[in-house]
């Protein structure tokens, strides 16, 4: 059978875009002014060409009408910046103890070097995006954390907080007008003193403070797996009831549990929906968010009582 000319073979892949784009036409209608959270974590931010595609990516969804925030931590680039300074990590119940010569570390690695390298590249790539820092404006405010040790007694994990208020106009108003605003996972205290921040319990407080229509966390994990060696058993949906049971059962368990916690106690204090998918897939943000089936795992708040008297019919989305 002779093979297709050049020209045929040409005209059929740019069918398949467009075809493509129509898929998508639907998402980006239903999509255009919802507010989105992007959580971007350490491990996505050590792969630069998969930064790259996400940053586009996002310069991409904002192009589209969606406004925009990203949340993002840097433990990996911390972590390196220690060694070099002579500094040895210290972790308390899996949370970075910061000590002063620590905190001056994060704030640069964090809240400077890469919060501002950030901006540059989503600027670079024709998007519009400003630094929410120390240095602009400060937009999350928090307090001191400390957990229970063994003893019952609480443990001092040093500068290390968690976020009790965020600065939602300023946030809002730069998202409304088309920039992206780009957060680093610190905040300031009531004493005026800087805190680290755990990146996931920074995003969430964003998200719930923005009322986000999506949460979505970006990580080195395609989802939730049925089984953790089957990357074909990633599981596309789960309701907040579903995951609990998953958890009891123990599909889900070591350092997925507290993750799946935080987007349990996401939903509950409002954001409509939470994505976890890997950040080092080539533009997997806009496969999870603009085609139907996606890449990674949705949680979703559990489905309410239905309505006798309503006529409306339910359709699931990404």
């Amino acid at each position: 059978m002779p093979s297709k000319p050049a020209s045929v073979k040409a005209q059929e892949k740019a069918i398949q875009k467009a075809d493509t784009l129509i898929e998508a036409l639907g998402w980006i209608r239903k999509f255009r002014d919802t507010t989105t959270v992007i959580k971007l974590g350490g491990s996505v931010l050590e792969h630069p060409d998969a930064l790259r595609h996400l940053l586009l990516d996002i310069v991409f969804m904002t192009t589209l009408g969606m406004r925009v925030v990203v949340i993002h931590g840097g433990g990996k680039a911390i972590s390196r910046a220690m060694d070099e300074a002579g500094i040895e990590p210290r972790f308390v119940q899996g949370r970075r103890f910061t000590d002063e010569a620590t905190l001056a570390i994060v704030e640069q690695v964090l809240a400077t070097d890469l919060n501002h390298e950030l901006v540059r590249k989503l600027e670079e790539y024709g998007g519009r995006a400003m630094s929410l820092n120390f240095l602009s404006t400060n937009v999350l405010f928090g307090e001191r954390l400390t957990l229970d040790g063994p003893d019952g007694q609480p443990l001092d994990l040093g500068h290390v907080g968690e976020v009790t208020r965020v600065d939602r106009l300023t946030i809002d108003n730069l998202a409304y007008a088309g920039q992206v605003p780009v957060i680093p996972s610190m905040a300031i205290g009531p004493d005026g003193h800087k805190l680290n921040v755990n990146a996931d319990t920074a995003a969430t407080a964003v998200a719930a403070a923005l009322g986000a229509d999506k949460l979505v966390v970006l990580s080195d994990i395609p989802g939730v797996l049925r089984d953790m060696n089957d990357p074909e058993s990633l599981i596309h949906s789960l309701s907040a009831a579903e995951a609990r049971r998953l958890i009891a059962d123990g599909t889900i368990a070591g350092g997925m549990i507290p993750k799946i916690e935080g987007c349990l106690d996401t939903l509950a204090r409002g954001v409509g929906k939470i994505h976890i998918i890997d950040g080092r897939l080539r533009h997997s943000l806009l496969l999870e968010i603009y085609t139907t089936s996606g890449v990674g795992t949705e949680i979703v708040r559990d489905a309410q009582p239905a309505n006798p008297a309503s006529t409306a019919v339910a359709v699931g989305a990404r």
